[in-house]
This record gives C-alpha cells, structure tokens and sequence, in this order.
C-alpha cells in the first residue's frame, strides 16, 4: 500500500473543490494519491507525545515525529511512504526506517544542503533507510549523492510542476502603463527589482503577503517606489496578474535550491516573457532563448533585460511562446505526478531490500485522507 505524508495540512479535499469549480490550481499530492490509491497522512493530525517533544530538539516541529510514530504503527515491507519534503521524510527515515521489516521509503528533499540538514542525514543514517531521494533542484541531487556516496537510481531529478490547465494563456486587461510583476517571498529580492525600476514608467505590482517583519524589511526596499505595490492575490487574480503581465520578474537572492521556480513555471504557463535571476537552484530551469537571464543582485542587468523585453515586441512575443510550450511540455502536473508514480512504483515492486513483491492496489484508486472518510471525487 501507498502512503503519502505531508508535513502540514494542505486542504486536499477543500483544494480539490476549488480546483473543480476553476477558482484554483489543483494540487499535485491530489492528483498523485488518486493514481495510486495511496492513503493521505498530514502530520498535524497526529497526537503529540512527551517523547515527540524531546526528540523536536533535534529536528521539530514535535508533530512531525508523532506522525513518524503513528506510520510506524501501521507499515510494513509491503508499503512505500512517499514523504513530500524533508519535514517529515527525515523522521519518517529515523523512525520507519528503524524498523526491522520496515516499508519503501521516498523523500523529496528541497534544501538538505546546509549545517541541520547534513547532520540530520548522518545522525538517522538515511543513506540506508531512504530508498529513494527526488530533488527538483539539480544542486540538491548533486550534494545527495555526494555527501551520502549514492548512486544515480538512488537519487532523481525531477522537473517542478504547476497546473498548466489553470496557469494558461488568457486576456489581459492593459492599462495606461506596462505592468512588471513579480510573485512570492522565499529568498526574494524585491530591493533589486526597485532599483531597477524605480524611475521607469511602469506599475511593479508583486504578489506576496506576510506577517513577518523580519522576512519584509529583508525582502522590500524601505520606503517601496511609488510604482511598486505589494498585496494578497487570490488565485483567479494571480492568473490574471501573469496574464496582464508585459514582463514577470523572478527577483531571488543567490541561493542553492530552487526558490522562485514556482513563479516561473506560472509565468511560463500563461504564456508571458520572463526576466530571472540565474542562481545556483534556477539555473537548470533558465533555458537560452526562452528566459532573460540576470546575476542575483545585480540591478543594471536587470533593468536592461526589462527594457529589452519591454522595447522588441518580437522578442517578448518569441519569449512567450518559446516559454508557453516549454511549460507545457516540460511542467505539466500530469507529466510530474507520473513520473513521481513511476518511481514509487518501482520502489515497492523491488521492496526496501531489493527483493520483490507484489504490487496490491490498482492504478488511479480512490485517495484517502487517514482519519477522514474516503475522499475521492
């Protein structure tokens, strides 16, 4: 059997309504538990326990760890956990991966190169107990392998995703002035975008919203640019603000996984040209010819990028459309979410010690959320 573990609660079945009625992108761990009849396990359902609480000094939060524990209680040799990041996989390793029958484990690791990470790894001996590592960051795939000395099979690549269905060409709504947007918060650098266009004639409009000052003064110029405005969007405004977009602006601080690639794989879905700044984790995804590529922090480049875009119809229209079927073909949920079933496939066909075994549930069978009634559509 398959299971699925996020390390929060996404709202898979509010999603999915979401989704059906077209207010909202669909959510790839949905659609993946459908494909596999896997049962849906989120960590803050779990009951926390003293014990739980002492080994959160080590890796937290505790709820992580008693959702460990309450898969240990309930797995064996035959089951694959897929673990959706190293919040949860890490546990699940220390804690499943100590059984003596224990199930297949797979761990998608999103940042495991830096100090906690790599102590985290040796100390729960994941080498071993991991059957499988995928990293949508080839950095992160090349550190696995490297600091864990594992082979190719046991650490994959896999392109990132977003639901083209939603994210899609449309209409755009044109004002007086060219809009540049520019969307999320993790590891932006929202100062360099400002001093880039500042003194433009322009509307810099940027999705991002939050309650951490910390995270705000390090991400926005202080004061903002009268042409920069900073709010919540809703899904079917974010899709409009791509779409009204003349240029999406993916401003990130050097960094060694892939933040922004979210925001790019959007733009590139809704068919606009995109202007990125190359760093270590985006790298693989800025291809030549499809996406104007910039150094992090450097904001003459920047600005020049835009104006190129902004200047040459022919350039952001070849940009666009280069980057729309790019998308399609390359970021498509369905392409990502078969791809991932492949390798969970493969993992509990060979068993977590290499023998085999029979796969038991059939393909595309209801998902369930553990705790929940069956919540398939």
């Amino acid at each position: 059997m398959f299971h699925i573990l996020l390390p929060r609660d996404m709202h898979l079945d509010a999603t999915a309504a979401e989704a059906e009625a077209g207010r909202a992108p669909r959510h790839s761990m949905w659609l993946l538990a459908r494909e596999l009849g896997a049962t849906v396990h989120e960590a803050h359902h779990a009951d926390v326990t003293t014990l739980d609480r002492w080994r959160s000094k080590l890796a937290g939060p505790p709820s992580l760890w008693a959702a460990a524990r309450a898969l240990a209680m309930q797995v064996g040799p035959e089951d694959c956990i897929f673990c959706t990041s190293e919040a949860g996989g890490l546990q699940v390793a220390a804690v499943c991966g100590a059984l003596p029958e224990r199930p297949g484990i797979c761990v998608f690791a999103h940042n495991l190169d830096r100090p906690r990470g790599r102590a985290a790894l040796s100390l729960w001996k994941a080498a071993h107990r991991v059957d499988l590592f995928l990293a949508c960051s080839q950095r992160q795939v090349d550190f696995l392998r490297g600091h864990l000395g594992l082979p190719p099979e046991k650490v994959r690549f896999v392109w990132d995703h977003t639901d083209t269905r939603f994210f899609s060409a449309g209409p755009a709504c044109r004002g007086p002035r060219p809009v540049i947007a520019s969307v999320g918060l993790e590891q932006r650098d929202y100062r360099t975008l400002a001093s880039a266009t500042h003194d433009l004639d322009v509307d810099v409009r940027i999705s991002g919203s939050s309650t951490d000052a910390a995270t705000l003064a390090q991400t926005f110029p202080e004061p903002m640019p009268a042409n920069m405005t900073r709010r919540f969007y809703s899904w079917p405004e974010l899709r409009q603000l791509y779409r009204d977009a003349a240029v999406v602006v993916v401003s990130v601080r050097e960094n060694r996984y892939a933040a922004g690639v979210q925001s790019l794989m959007e733009a590139l879905a809704c068919a606009r040209p995109v202007v990125a700044t190359a760093t270590q984790g985006l790298v693989p995804y800025l291809e030549e010819g499809i996406v104007a590529c910039v150094k992090p922090g450097d904001p003459v480049a920047m600005r020049a990028a835009i104006l190129s875009v902004l200047g040459d119809s022919t350039t952001a229209a070849t940009l666009a459309r280069r980057g729309h079927e790019m998308a399609l073909r390359r970021h498509a949920m369905e392409r990502y979410v078969d791809e991932v079933a492949g390798h969970l496939r493969s993992i509990h066909r060979r068993g977590p010690c290499g023998g085999l075994h029979a796969v038991g549930l059939p393909a595309r069978a209801g998902a369930r959320v553990a705790g929940r009634p069956n919540a398939s559509r």
